[in-house]
């Protein structure tokens, strides 16, 4: 197996692939910590969004080349960004701001478990007998975004379910998610619960089941997930 083919089998880049895949023309995207930032480097093929992040800056693209990286312009996790034509840099007050007060249409999230009520907690886990790092801007994009993409792999390392009937972990926002994407499945978060919406290939609804604590129904358009954008085919 080659480099590039174990690169395309990693749970992160699958679920960055598939996040990108949610946004549209025209969107304007907070990208947070962890795997959304990955986001920014999978983008399809015309289509124009205006992303940011919460250390400050709008218009910004994917990861540069390495001698073309600038210390000093970087995403919220500190990784290296491009600046297109048109980007803003500002001072973090103004860009929370803007994160509190509906400039945002969209923010994809890393999250350590989500559930069926939608509910996201991304902001700590004890380590050593301590909770940490903080809750940061994620509140912030928690109150202030109304499509919240929550993006997190299905199961821990111990193998339970991240996706879970209710969170045990302190919130980050209530009942905010709208969308699930993990690298086994996409649920769309609906009044009623989830509703599975696309399974990775060769999985089946029960694999699913297997893996997740929450309840879910089948939406009738499921299908197996996308991760490359049929818009050039006419889809």
């Amino acid at each position: 197996m080659t480099s590039r083919e174990k690169a395309a089998l990693d749970p992160r880049v699958i679920i960055a692939r598939r996040c990108a895949l949610e946004l549209r023309d025209g969107d304007v995207v907070n990208l947070g910590l962890g795997i959304p930032t990955l986001t920014a480097n999978y983008l399809p093929p015309g289509v124009d969004v205006i992303f940011h992040t919460e250390n400050g800056c709008f218009g910004f693209g994917p990861k540069p080349q390495t001698l073309d990286a600038d210390s000093d312009v970087t995403n919220a996790g500190g990784e290296p960004i491009t600046l297109l034509p048109g980007a803003s840099i500002m001072d973090l007050t103004t860009s929370l701001g803007a994160m509190r007060n509906g400039y945002i249409g969209t923010s994809i999230l890393g999250a350590l478990e989500v559930d069926q009520e939608g509910n996201l907690a991304n902001w700590a886990t004890e380590r050593k007998g301590r909770w940490w790092p903080g809750i940061g801007g994620a509140m912030d994009l928690c109150y202030g975004v109304p499509r919240i993409i929550a993006a997190l792999q299905h199961v821990d390392k111990y193998g339970g379910s991240k996706v879970r009937r209710r969170t045990t972990l302190p919130l980050t926002g209530k009942r905010c998610t709208k969308v699930i994407v993990t690298e086994k499945a996409v649920f769309d978060v609906v009044p009623g619960g989830l509703v599975l919406r696309e399974a990775f290939p060769g999985l089946s609804v029960d694999d699913i089941r297997a893996i997740t604590e929450a309840e879910f129904e089948v939406s009738p358009a499921f299908r197996p997930m996308q991760l490359e954008s049929t818009a050039t085919q006419g889809g």
